[in-house]
């Protein structure tokens, strides 16, 4: 008998032991296992792989084939986010550096056929690609390129428009070269001076117009296409371009921006008089500033916008930055340099720091406003990260083969406008972000 308790004792001892190790060994594999994912998991949202960019070459023919994106719709249609939200929560996608990106464009200038004679620099004959190869990272997070596919799957049966002066028509034509990789889109309209443009995407049934309004307000221009005026511009301040405001109510989606045109010779109205100008010296009239001008348009603008009865998606998107050194575009300023600034090398001028100051204020006035009346407006911050990029330019290459009869001659210079392909393509990575997952962002 004393045997036989003996034996269960010890059996039951045994029993209790294995069944701890049994114990032990699990959670020990549970946790290798939670380790595993997390630092696999870490690894996929912290790691950017960092490489030079492709040495600069010579251009032998006007159209130049570069290397296209591997994967234009990586990204599932219906998968609702390209990010994980404690990343985008924390980030601040317009805070970043330009880092070098072997991949290239989108596409190219072969490929897409859109593209303005002022802002294809290859076909022109610039002689440098390094400029092709790099992109926006913002510094806390990573951004997901521009999904072609996905973006036209939400935008069926919708109607997209870009309202300002002609940046707004150079980010219209990167937009379409990208999307040109999944649908060619089709021109249905122009005015008559091919300012104001619009196309369409039959498989999707999508609408994509782009139209001119520089000021954004009602304004009397007496200039032609190569920028020479012949009067000073009169704008009314109280008055909206009824341009872009009657067509309104079709638009699903706008970006609309403004700017560098307050920078004019300019004849201000308001209530029915004129009400002082900016740099009119001898009109014997009050010098009211470009500030004071665009303030008053700027909010008009996100007045109508966030009162309207048609609830749009809206983005508004900052000032852009030129890069004029020793002179301006009238007085022979060039823009010459290949390679990006780095953060601290050089600062945002005065003009442009009001304007965007300007931006900033009036839109954390209109969203409040906007929110409670059911329009989504988001902030499209391009504004310091353009300011990086004095590279990205057409510069002389404006026009073709600007020194095929002289080397050395002297040609305008184009420091304003960005070349297609270009850094403009990265707005698009920001608009989509924006458009995915707006929410975690103001």
């Amino acid at each position: 008998m004393v045997k036989e308790m003996r034996w269960d004792s010890k059996l039951s001892s045994l029993h209790k032991l294995n069944h701890v190790f049994v114990k032990f060994a699990v959670s020990f594999l549970l946790l290798g296992l939670a380790f595993r994912l997390f630092s696999s998991d870490s690894f996929r949202i912290s790691s950017v792989v960092e490489t030079a960019p492709l040495a600069e070459q010579n251009a032998e023919s006007p159209v130049v084939s570069l290397p296209i994106q591997a994967s234009v719709s990586s990204v599932d249609p219906e998968n609702e986010t390209q990010t994980s939200d404690n990343v985008a929560a924390k980030c601040d996608i317009f805070t970043g550096d330009w880092i070098a990106d072997q991949s290239g464009p989108a596409y190219t200038n072969e490929s897409c056929h859109v593209i303005e004679g002022h802002q294809n620099c290859l076909k022109n004959g610039r002689p440098d690609f390094g400029y092709l190869y790099w992109r926006w990272n913002p510094r806390d997070c990573e951004l997901p390129r521009f999904n072609a596919e996905r973006f036209l799957h939400l935008m069926r049966n919708k109607s997209w428009a870009f309202i300002g002066d002609s940046i707004s028509r150079n980010h219209v034509q990167s937009l379409l070269c990208i999307l040109s990789q999944v649908e060619q889109a089709v021109e249905v309209y122009h005015d008559e001076e091919y300012r104001s443009k619009r196309w369409r995407f039959p498989a999707h049934n999508f609408t994509l117009s782009v139209i001119w309004t520089p000021f954004l307000i009602k304004a009397a221009i007496f200039e032609d296409m190569n920028g020479v005026s012949l009067s000073e511009v009169q704008v009314y301040l109280d008055e909206l371009d009824e341009q872009w405001t009657d067509q309104y109510k079709d638009f699903d989606y706008a970006v609309i921006a403004g700017g560098k045109w307050f920078l004019k010779t300019a004849i201000y109205h308001e209530n029915n008089t004129v009400a002082g100008c900016h740099y009119c010296p001898g009109k014997n009239l009050t010098e009211l500033g470009f500030d004071y001008a665009y303030r008053k348009a700027l909010r008009l603008v996100l007045n109508f916008v966030t009162r309207n009865n048609h609830k749009a998606f809206v983005f508004l998107r900052t000032t852009t930055p030129d890069h004029f050194e020793n002179g301006e575009w009238f007085s022979g300023g060039y823009c010459n340099r290949t390679v990006p600034f780095k953060e601290g090398e050089i600062d945002m001028r005065d003009i442009d720091s009001t304007m965007r100051n300007i931006e900033l204020n009036e839109f954390e006035e209109a969203a409040a406003v906007g929110s409670k009346n059911g329009v989504v407006l988001k902030l499209l911050d391009t504004t310091r990260l353009s300011v990086l990029r004095p590279d990205g330019h057409p510069g002389p290459y404006r026009q073709f083969q600007p020194f095929a009869k002289d080397k050395n001659g002297v040609v305008q210079n184009d420091c304003l406008h960005w070349c297609l392909p270009g850094p403009i393509d990265s707005w698009n990575d920001l608009v989509m972000e924006l458009l995915v997952n707006g929410e975690e962002y103001r």
